[in-house]
């Protein structure tokens, strides 16, 4: 398994940035700590994904952070990205590791315990479970499912979990107790003012 070295992964959105463009997001967000990147971009064409995934994981590299490209381990191996996340319902990670090998990251979202059990037994290095509180970027996957879930998940799973929807500084104590690694985000630092205020009080509350 590849390693998972970082408590914080940072979902993209650029239609929640505020109008600024997400390279200057994503730039500042790692300046302030965050060392992974999820390039969930899903409505790109093929051409503009892999410019931005290349663009973004050049900057990452700067910062010894890793990008991560939303379910396309074609533009991943194009764009020299760290990994694939893969949805739910997507492609096996057993399937998608012989196609970017062992050292490249997987991982995968999962909506219920037995989804992160699956993914675990599947292969995934990490699993990202939600979501956990209401949020209206998740509301498309059902109605929250609570920490108690993720406690489930967690009795379930050797891979590192982290918990997604609705995840602000105030809340992490409660998903890295109820067993996950560390927390998945999108909202709470791409619709922030000061987004390296938000990641550093973000990575307090995971590291306190």
């Amino acid at each position: 398994m590849a390693l998972v070295d970082f408590s914080l992964y940072l979902v993209t959105d650029r239609y929640r940035t505020g109008g600024r463009p997400l390279r200057d997001v994503v730039h500042a967000a790692l300046r302030a700590g965050v060392r992974a990147v999820q390039l969930r971009e899903k409505d790109l064409p093929t051409r503009a994904l892999l410019t931005l995934a290349r663009e973004l994981t050049d900057l990452a590299k700067t910062y010894e952070a890793r990008v991560l490209v939303n379910d396309r381990a074609d533009v991943c191996l194009a764009a020299g990205s760290a990994g694939v996340h893969l949805p739910a319902e997507g492609m096996p990670a057993s399937a998608v590791r012989g196609l970017v090998g062992p050292g490249r990251l997987i991982g995968r979202s999962a909506h219920s315990a037995d989804d992160a059990a699956r993914a675990d037994t599947d292969g995934a290095d990490f699993i990202v479970l939600g979501p956990i509180f209401d949020t209206p970027s998740k509301r498309a996957f059902g109605p929250p499912i609570g920490l108690r879930e993720l406690e489930r998940a967690r009795t379930r799973c050797r891979a590192p979990l982290f918990g997604i929807g609705g995840i602000t500084q105030e809340r992490v104590h409660d998903v890295v107790t109820a067993g996950a690694h560390g927390v998945a985000v999108v909202g709470s630092v791409l619709e922030a003012e000061e987004v390296e205020r938000a990641v550093r009080g973000l990575l307090r509350a995971l590291e306190g």
